[in-house]
C-alpha cells in the first residue's frame, strides 16, 4: 500500500463476545474499528470488516452489532455498502460514572 511500510500496522478491530436474550443466540460486538489515515480508502477497513464477519460466523454468533458516529458518513456508506442495516427501531442511551 502507498505510503504504508511493509509489515507496518494498517489499522485493527476489536470484538466483544455478547449475548442477545431475545433471539437466545450469541453475538458479537464490534466496538473498535480503526485505520490509520494513510490506508483509509485502500481496503483495509473493508478487509476488517471482512475478518470481523467471518471470525463472528465461525464462532456461531447470529449477529454482529456496531455503533458509529452521526457524523461518520464514509463508515457508513462502507457499512452499508457491506450489508449491514442501520437500526431505526432504537436509540442507545449511556449513562456517564463518577
Amino acid at each position: 500500500m502507498d505510503g504504508i511500510p511493509s509489515g507496518a500496522l494498517a489499522g485493527f478491530t476489536q470484538l466483544y463476545p455478547s449475548f442477545s436474550s431475545t433471539s437466545m443466540q450469541p453475538l458479537y460486538i464490534l466496538n473498535d474499528l480503526y485505520v490509520v489515515p494513510a490506508a483509509r480508502r485502500l481496503g483495509v477497513g473493508r478487509a476488517l470488516l471482512e475478518r470481523a464477519r467471518a471470525f463472528a460466523a465461525g464462532a456461531g454468533a447470529a449477529t454482529l452489532v456496531l455503533q458509529t458516529a452521526i457524523t461518520n458518513l464514509p463508515a457508513q456508506t462502507l457499512y452499508e455498502l457491506l450489508g449491514w442495516r442501520r437500526d431505526e427501531l432504537y436509540y442507545t442511551y449511556e449513562l456517564d460514572l463518577p
